[in-house]
């Protein structure tokens, strides 16, 4: 399972862990920032644009990855970016009260982000080296788990307690408290980790600069190098596109009233309906997906969680023609979105694991591989605010629908590569599709 020494601790006391602090601060900035700023007067438009914009940092990451092979520990990186994480999110609870509370927050956010991304780099460094491929498919169903759980809950339980302490408090004070409690979980994380996490093995250490600059653009040839590598790019762009535009609109249009086409929730109500059941679904989903790709083998696998990922966006679009009132309504069909998600996620992760990041420089090429998939996520959703704008949210969510089909196109048709095409185990593919 692992690689490493016969006395690090089993994964199941840190990958849990470790992938919650690397999707705390990305849905906090993506998602929680959206409908804070909400409640906080600013405008559908600005909300869509700015808290994408701040995103850049994890779609950028690729080009200060490779300096993170070069030095100290990935452990080392991890615990400092999740301190550091900590009091960002501190600060940020600062702003709030401030007359130019927008500026001085979407700053911190980018703090947050560059930080957070940083911390992506070295995390997934650490799965990746720490584990050996029958590790990684064991523990990948748990890894994106926990990752989304993060997303669950700061959008669930987090968000209703801002829902409700804003009666008490105030929205302001209210979203002080909720973005500090983010901070103390980092904190909290930070501590937790420096004795809990494998190193995830020592960096190569460099002695000049040339030695730095050659290791550098050694790491970006390596990757443009590898077979099949604009396939790999074009799969991990679109597997997402869909999800990118929904993304931002979903919680918007859960808050918009009634008579603007939105179903009219309060924040606590969208609290509850991301809280308790969205999450088990997710969990489930995730883990199933887990064992069924590594049962079936990843490239038999594909197609099917692709479907998994993509159909169940739809239910965004029954809600808009419906627009129940039943929460029971709402939530169930939150929850069946979440498990597809939580199953279909697992393909693209396995994807960047197996097919793009095996080789000499792993950290680095699985940080180049989510680089893109956030570039992917981030051009729809930029824009996915001017669109929901001009069609409304009933034929939004339709050309949601019609999005998936790049998805579904180039999951059907990305080839894979083999063992034989690097050298290096490209992807347990070879082995699991010869079971």
């Amino acid at each position: 399972m692992s690689k490493g020494n016969a006395g690090q601790k089993s994964p199941a006391f840190w990958v849990p862990t470790l992938y919650f602090a690397e999707g705390l601060p990305f849905v906090v900035v993506n998602v929680v920032s959206v409908l804070m700023y909400k409640s906080m007067g600013i405008n559908d438009a600005d909300i869509a644009f700015f808290t994408t914009l701040v995103l850049l940092p994890w779609t950028l990451k690729p080009f200060w990855g490779p300096v993170l092979e070069m030095f100290k520990t990935k452990k080392y990186f991890v615990v400092v970016t999740q301190f550091i994480g900590g009091v960002g999110f501190g600060l940020l609870a600062l702003t709030l009260k401030l007359p130019s509370f927008f500026q001085y927050s979407l700053v911190l956010l980018a703090i947050i982000a560059f930080n957070g991304s940083t911390h992506d780099i070295a995390a997934d460094g650490v799965y990746i080296n720490a584990l050996d491929m029958k590790g990684q498919s064991k523990y990948v169903g748990w890894q994106g788990a926990f990752y989304n759980l993060a997303k669950v809950l700061s959008q669930g339980a987090f968000v209703f307690i801002a829902g409700q302490l804003e009666h008490v408090v105030g929205v302001v004070h209210a979203w002080m408290i909720v973005m500090g409690m983010f901070g103390a979980i980092m904190v909290l994380l930070s501590l937790y980790h420096t004795r809990m996490l494998p190193t995830g093995g020592s960096a190569g250490q460099v002695k000049t600069a040339k030695e730095a600059f050659d290791t550098f653009w050694d790491v970006v040839r390596a990757f443009f190098a590898k077979k099949y590598i604009a396939w790999g790019i074009a799969f991990i762009i679109l597997y997402r596109f869909a999800e990118g535009q929904a993304m931002k609109i979903v919680p918007l249009f859960f808050k918009a009233s009634r008579a603007s086409g939105g179903l009219g929730l309060s924040i606590s109500q969208i609290g509850i309906v991301y809280g308790f059941f969205p999450p088990i679904a997710f969990i489930l989903g995730s883990i199933l997906a887990g064992y069924f790709a590594a049962k079936h083998g990843l490239r038999k696998s594909l197609i099917v969680l692709c479907a998994f990922f993509n159909i169940p966006f739809g239910v965004y679009a029954f809600l808009a023609y419906a627009t129940p009132s039943s929460m029971v309504i709402i939530g169930a069909s939150t929850v069946l979105e979440y498990f597809g998600y939580g199953f279909g996620f697992i393909g693209l992760t396995l994807f960047m694991m197996q097919q793009i990041a095996p080789g000499k420089y792993k950290m680095a090429h699985y940080a180049f591989a989510t680089g893109v998939m956030n570039l992917g996520l981030m051009i729809p959703s930029a824009l996915s605010g001017f669109v929901s704008d001009f069609l409304g949210y009933k034929h939004f969510f339709v050309w949601v629908m019609i999005s998936t089909i790049p998805s579904f196109l180039v999951t059907w048709l990305v080839p894979f590569r083999t063992v034989e095409d690097d050298g290096v185990g490209a992807g347990a593919t070879a082995e699991q599709e010869s079971k």
